[in-house]
C-alpha cells in the first residue's frame, strides 16, 4: 500500500471522508463547503492540464485554453514524471469510464 511523506491521521481522515462520496451533487456539497471556490477552480485546472499533457499538447496551447500559468504546468508535467502516480492512475480511470 503507497503511503505518502506527509500522511497522517487528519489526512487519512479526510481522503477517507472523500472516498465516501458517491454522487457528483455530493462531491459539489462536500468541496463547496471544504474548499475555497478558488481552490475547487484551480484543482480542477491541474487535472485539465494533465490531461493535455498526456495528449502530449504543447505548453503555449494549454496555457491559451486553460489560462494556467507555465509554472502551474511545468509542476503538473514534474509530477506526471516524478510524482506518485496519482495523476496518471486518474486520467487512466477517467479514460476507462469514457468508453
Amino acid at each position: 500500500m503507497y503511503r505518502s511523506k506527509f500522511a497522517n491521521q487528519d489526512i487519512d481522515d479526510l481522503f477517507e471522508a472523500v472516498t465516501k462520496l458517491e454522487t457528483q451533487e455530493e462531491c459539489y456539497r462536500f468541496f463547496e463547503d471544504l474548499c475555497t471556490i478558488k481552490e475547487i477552480f484551480d484543482m480542477s485546472q491541474r487535472l485539465k492540464v494533465a490531461k493535455m499533457l498526456e495528449e502530449k499538447i504543447p505548453y503555449q496551447e494549454i496555457v491559451k485554453e486553460t489560462k494556467a500559468s507555465t509554472a502551474t504546468i511545468s509542476r503538473v508535467s514534474k509530477s506526471l514524471t516524478y510524482g506518485a502516480d496519482g495523476y496518471r492512475m486518474m486520467l487512466k480511470k477517467l479514460h476507462n469510464e469514457d468508453q
